[in-house]
């Protein structure tokens, strides 16, 4: 969803109406709780994108934000968002998953880019009080 918000420039709302219609006939098919969960965290991310894309700065160092591969850019945003959402996922949940997601989609570099990004800004986080482990 945050790719066609991205790429697309689709409305959240467009986004959001359309996702259980398109995409990969093979795809696993969320269920109600799921799909609720998944809208809700790229809400909050598209939301919050200004605050995330400062932490990506900082911590990215020597990469401009628009010079991060699009794909990259997304992860580490809903990354960023679930370790400032309280008690959403745990934090270390929260950046595996955000790992699993760089290599599935764009290969073993990025995952490790992804992961050196998303530990300097959880360390930061916790320096700033802002999250626990």
């Amino acid at each position: 969803m945050l790719y066609q918000v991205e790429v697309g420039q689709l409305s959240i709302g467009e986004v959001v109406r359309s996702h259980q219609s398109i995409g990969d006939a093979d795809a696993i098919a969320l269920d109600d709780e799921s799909h609720a969960y998944a809208v809700a965290l790229v809400k909050g991310t598209w939301a919050a994108r200004e605050g995330i894309d400062a932490y990506i700065a900082d911590a990215a160092q020597n990469w401009r934000l628009e010079r991060i591969a699009i794909v990259d850019r997304l992860v580490l945003r809903l990354g960023i968002y679930e370790l400032l959402t309280p008690a959403a996922t745990p934090p270390r949940v929260a950046i595996d998953e955000a790992i699993e997601l760089a290599r599935r989609y764009s290969g073993d570099e990025a995952a490790r880019f992804v992961n050196g990004v998303l530990d300097g800004v959880f360390r930061r986080l916790k320096e700033e009080g802002k999250a626990i482990e």
